[in-house]
């Protein structure tokens, strides 16, 4: 029994599960789908919401500044919408055909026995396009995205009581008048701000509340997790809720990034421990069957 319990702890590795952000950490930024995404973004700002398109730079950075995400920002500060209707505008028209199939990440990925989790602030049409223009879209158990965090009603597409629930979102559009907004350009004016600024009711990256909830979704132990991001503060904000931490896109590691990649592509010089699981298994053991451990789509 002692030898048995010696061995299956040989036989452990350090992770259970890899957590992927999508955009811009399973493709590059050079894709143009980030920048495409903000000209959208802006665009509806001003066709949908009104806003006077002079003062959207400074609005949009203070927005996504403080609240994560631009629509999280507009929501805080008083703005209504329906949150399908704004996806689909945003995302609608992204040149999806400038995100190539990727068969040497796919190959990478096929060969890590873990479970792997998609959790994107993006909604669940976008994040499926990106994965099927990837070539990836059997390879996670589950995508973790807007509707799962901010559910209206829910919607169970799927009857695999194995898969990750995802969650359905309805909204209705309200027309929302000036007096209502909250001025966020002429609070950070003010020297010293006596108001206090408004709560997003969108639940999103980097807040540790959606990254908690989304451990808490997927069933997953935060310290034998690694998050993969492009992110700073979403890789500062899963480091302080107990995840290992994986900045993509630079080899320059910040604080809170357990490692640095340039590109997903160097996973494997980059982390070398992953592949562990495939060494020890092959290691033989004089009456032990060795297990193979199976990656399900």
């Amino acid at each position: 029994m002692e030898f048995d319990d010696r061995f299956m702890q040989a036989q452990r590795t350090k992770f259970d599960c890899l957590l992927f952000d999508l955009d811009d950490t399973l493709y590059p930024y050079s894709s143009g789908i980030a920048t495409a995404c903000r000209i959208n973004i802006e665009d509806y700002m001003v066709e949908k919401l009104g806003i006077d398109r002079s003062i959207i730079p400074e609005l949009g950075n203070l927005l996504y500044k403080n609240y994560g995400t631009t629509m999280a920002g507009l929501r805080a500060i008083g703005y209504d919408f329906d949150y399908d209707e704004y996806h689909s505008f945003v995302h609608g028209r992204l040149p999806y055909e400038n995100i190539k199939p990727d068969p040497v990440l796919r190959s990478l990925l096929l060969n890590l026995p873990y479970r792997k989790i998609i959790f994107t602030n993006a909604d669940q049409i976008h994040a499926a396009k990106a994965l099927s223009r990837l070539g990836l879209e059997d390879i996670f158990e589950g995508i973790i995205c807007f509707e799962t965090l901010n559910p209206i009603h829910k919607n169970t597409v799927s009857d695999d009581e194995d898969d990750i629930e995802f969650v359905g979102l309805s909204s209705t559009t309200t027309t929302t008048s000036s007096s209502q907004i909250f001025d966020i350009i002429g609070h950070f004016a003010t020297a010293n701000p006596t108001s206090k600024l408004p709560k997003t009711p969108i639940v999103c990256k980097p807040s540790e509340d959606a990254i908690e909830r989304a451990l808490k979704i997927a069933n997953i132990n935060p310290q034998r997790t690694l998050f993969f991001e492009d992110s700073v503060r979403n890789i500062q904000a899963g480091k302080r809720v107990g995840l290992q931490t994986v900045l993509v896109g630079t080899s320059q590691r910040v604080k809170g990034a357990d490692y640095a990649l340039e590109s997903i592509h160097n996973l494997r010089e980059a982390i070398p421990e992953l592949w562990e699981a495939d060494r020890k298994s092959k290691v033989g053991y004089s009456g032990k069957v060795a297990v193979e451990t199976s990656v399900t789509a």
